[in-house]
């Protein structure tokens, strides 16, 4: 289930909600802004694959429980946002360009070490990842439907937010394996990660 399936059926994207360390959820006030019963949208909501609950709030909005998170970045397309402009220099973690741009590079790195280390890259396995590194770069990555339909996104705090998640994800969960270990699903799921933070991030393949 992606954000893309959910707005087809609310007619509008669907906001992630929390920080998705316990669970992947998103909030919609779809209903009320169309004008029909809640309950109604939310029984066409449960229908959608991959939604394994839906609340009706008091105030109308529905809260949308995803079971498979990670299914997210299958729909992540290269996005054409400009280049904010920022400096090369320094080349310090208080010089935004910077994060935004050795996120993108480090994105790349992975691809070529997972090749290398023969890391399987085909599909999403479900109910990966589970780390809550991986989850909060799921939960950036699941606001761009709403960012892309905004009029207003407010890219460059987002590119660094996005990128920030990725460092932490990076460096404390790694996407290949380590030493002499074997490749693992989870090691494929966080290459697909990388993937859709890449295609996101702006920067050059190597720093």
């Amino acid at each position: 289930m992606t954000p893309g399936e959910l707005a087809e059926v609310l007619g509008e994207p669907p906001a992630p909600e929390g920080t998705w360390e316990r669970e992947a959820a998103y909030v919609s006030a779809a209903a009320l802004r169309r004008r029909v019963p809640p309950a109604a949208l939310a029984a066409r909501v449960r229908e959608v694959g991959g939604v394994s609950r839906v609340d009706v709030r008091e105030d109308g909005f529905l809260r949308i429980v995803v079971s498979v998170p990670g299914e997210l970045v299958e729909a992540v397309e290269p996005l054409d946002i400009p280049d904010p402009g920022w400096p090369d220099f320094p080349r310090t973690w208080d010089n935004p360009g910077f994060v935004v741009r050795y996120g993108h590079a480090r994105t790349c790195a992975v691809r070529r070490w997972a090749r290398e280390l023969g890391v399987p890259s085909g599909g999403y396995p479900a109910g990966l990842p589970a780390d809550p590194y991986d989850r909060r770069v799921l939960r950036v990555l699941a606001e761009l439907p709403g960012r892309l339909a905004s009029r207003d996104p407010r890219w460059e705090a987002y590119l660094v937010r996005l990128a920030l998640a990725y460092h932490d994800a990076h460096e404390r969960a790694p996407a290949v394996p380590v030493g002499d270990a074997p490749a693992e699903p989870v090691h494929t799921a966080r290459v697909r990660l990388a993937e859709a933070v890449g295609r996101v991030l702006v920067g050059p393949d190597r720093l």
